[in-house]
């Protein structure tokens, strides 16, 4: 008895920041044997420990609660009983696909206005409608002074560089905010970052839209406050990527987030058909009420979102089933305290030398220059544009662009699943690249013959254009911030994740700016730019499409009874 009393005391002394008793795990659920149970007991009968650890049980709990958010406490007041972990993940995919869906919504307005505001339509054989830049002059839609006639200062010879320069504005200030988001999302609440980010995104949307009923017409007004709506955006994607990344494992995580990825097409579809509705009543409805749906959107995500298992005091079953002792003979401690992160944030210096991260950003610089060209000015060159001998109206140029979007979320959703299947990322994405060459050519050369060889071709240049670009911003960003060499910290995900996207933003800025000015001339020019780029963006992974291969080809012979191989995108990228 005295032995086991004296070890009794270096076991108490030894523990005095945590007891370290741990349990045996069987078939997934937490048993005591009877062993560990009277040690538990006898240690539980020192008032000093007894006092320690019920004092850090309460402070843990208190934590948490403070953690979860009011919509979820009083959802689960209402049940009686506490979410699962599987209805936690459900809420965190349902709630960032339509947070970021609301985000393109927003950003796609622009290219579905942008024809209005410099119709051009002299260009098209039209006659100018008389202008009229006083409020109160709009007696019925069909005279609408704002869907004819321009709105200056966009309707002179300058209008189209004009618009080039507010979309290069946005996105230059886009992706360096997304830096700063990325900086600041692992070092805080990720909830309170993106509800911020959506509600000041939906002021500065309305007051875009703002400038038709008040009569403004200052190129620097609308200027500012894009670059003002793009810094609010920038917090989106470092946000949800980091989200849904706490919540998903690497099992089938190129699927699993190439189906949730539809929310960039879904969003541009749904923007596309609000903004085309709604031109008939004055291009600020088409500004005014998708700021609006993501303000509200906002409004929810604070209500409800959960960012962590950690913050919301459950325990992660994938990394449960990765780490039972079954597996790998490791055992957890029964009532040692879970910690609320998993390491220190990753500094910026330090991501950008995480193996695999340099190579996909430059990738997804030229990948996004592409995808981003069309996103705003595809509507505005359907228009422009003469379809089996005829010129659409504004209105239906957008909503047929959204068939590119359309496209988009198929090509994401076989991006990740032949990732998946073949087990490598930059194969994958190099091989969507190169394949979009071909697309674009024939859509310029043969889209213009009919309705129908336009559609069909347009859908194709969608999917294997943002393919790789729903692939590399969400699977493999994701991958890569959580590299085996950062050993376990999970606080380098929207980093990383800032990172890829930011350099992408970049080019995205880019083509849309230098599109402004080729189109003016040629837009035959604009697709062998975009058909540049895109070679660019498949030769920059070649190094890494090497690696994946040889590492099939390495590991081919020494598979055995089919086992599923681990992720080489991780690890190959040295």
């Amino acid at each position: 008895m005295s032995s086991f009393r004296s070890r009794r005391e270096a076991e108490i002394n030894h523990g005095k920041e945590g007891i370290q008793w741990r349990y045996p795990y069987s078939r997934g659920r937490r048993q005591l044997s009877w062993k560990t149970f009277a040690s538990a007991s006898l240690l539980l009968e020192d008032k000093d420990v007894r006092q320690s650890f019920m004092g850090s049980a309460g402070e843990q709990r208190n934590e948490t609660q403070h953690h979860r958010p009011v919509g979820v406490r009083f959802l689960e007041y209402i049940r009686g009983t506490p979410f699962t972990f599987r209805t936690y993940q459900a809420i965190v995919l349902v709630l960032t696909f339509f947070a970021y869906a609301s985000f393109h919504a927003t950003r796609k307005t622009t290219s579905i206005v942008k024809s209005v505001l410099d119709p051009q339509t002299t260009e098209l054989g039209f006659t100018h409608w008389p202008r009229f830049y006083f409020l109160g002059t709009v007696e019925g839609a069909q005279r609408n002074p704002g869907l004819n006639a321009g709105w200056a200062p966009f309707d002179t010879s300058a209008g189209t560089a004009m618009l080039g320069q507010i979309d290069v504005a946005f996105l230059s200030i886009y992706s360096l905010g997304m830096y700063f988001a990325g900086h600041l999302g692992d070092r805080f609440d990720l909830r309170v970052l993106l509800a911020l980010g959506m509600a000041g995104t939906g002021i500065f949307t309305s007051l875009f839209g703002a400038g038709y009923w008040m009569n403004i017409h200052s190129f620097y007004y609308f200027l500012v406050v894009q670059m003002l709506a793009g810094l609010f955006q920038s917090t989106g994607w470092p946000s949800v990527v980091a989200v849904v990344g706490n919540w998903f494992g690497k099992k089938k995580r190129g699927l699993i987030m190439g189906i949730w990825n539809a929310h960039t097409s879904i969003g541009n579809i749904s923007g596309s058909l609000i903004a085309s509705a709604l031109l008939k009543y004055g291009w600020g409805y088409s500004f005014a009420v998708p700021g609006l749906i993501i303000a509200l959107f906002g409004l929810t995500v604070f209500l409800f979102l959960p960012v962590s298992p950690e913050k919301m005091g459950i325990e992660n079953e994938e990394e449960s089933q990765l780490k039972s002792p079954e597996k790998d003979g490791i055992t957890q401690p029964l009532l040692e305290g879970r910690p609320n992160e998993k390491g220190t944030a990753v500094g910026f210096v330090e991501a950008w030398g995480i193996p695999g991260v340099a190579p996909f950003a430059l990738c997804l610089f030229f990948s996004k220059l592409v995808a981003y060209t069309f996103l705003y000015w595809l509507p505005f060159y359907i228009s422009h544009t003469a379809i089996d001998g005829k010129y659409l109206s504004d209105s239906t140029a957008g909503t047929l662009s959204s068939l590119f979007d359309v496209g988009g979320v198929v090509g994401g959703i076989l991006a990740g699943h032949i990732s998946d299947r073949l087990d490598a990322r930059a194969l994958t994405a190099a091989s969507f690249m190169y394949c979009a060459i071909p697309a674009l050519f024939f859509y310029r050369i043969y889209g213009s013959i009919s309705l129908y060889w336009n559609v069909a071709l347009m859908f194709v240049a969608g999917m294997f254009v943002n393919g790789p670009y729903a692939l590399i911003t969400t699977a493999v960003s994701a991958d890569l911030g959580t590299h085996s060499s950062l050993k376990g910290n999970s606080r380098a995900l929207a980093t990383v994740t800032a990172i890829i996207d930011g350099t992408g933003s970049v080019g995205a800025a880019i083509g849309p700016l230098v599109t402004g000015y080729i189109s003016a001339n040629s837009w035959s020019a604009v697709f062998t730019m975009l058909m540049a780029a895109a070679l660019v963006a498949g030769l920059l992974l070649t190094k890494l499409v090497v690696a994946e291969v040889t590492a099939k080809m390495e590991s081919g012979g020494s598979r055995t009874g089919g086992l599923p191989q681990r992720s080489s995108v991780p690890e190959t990228l040295v």
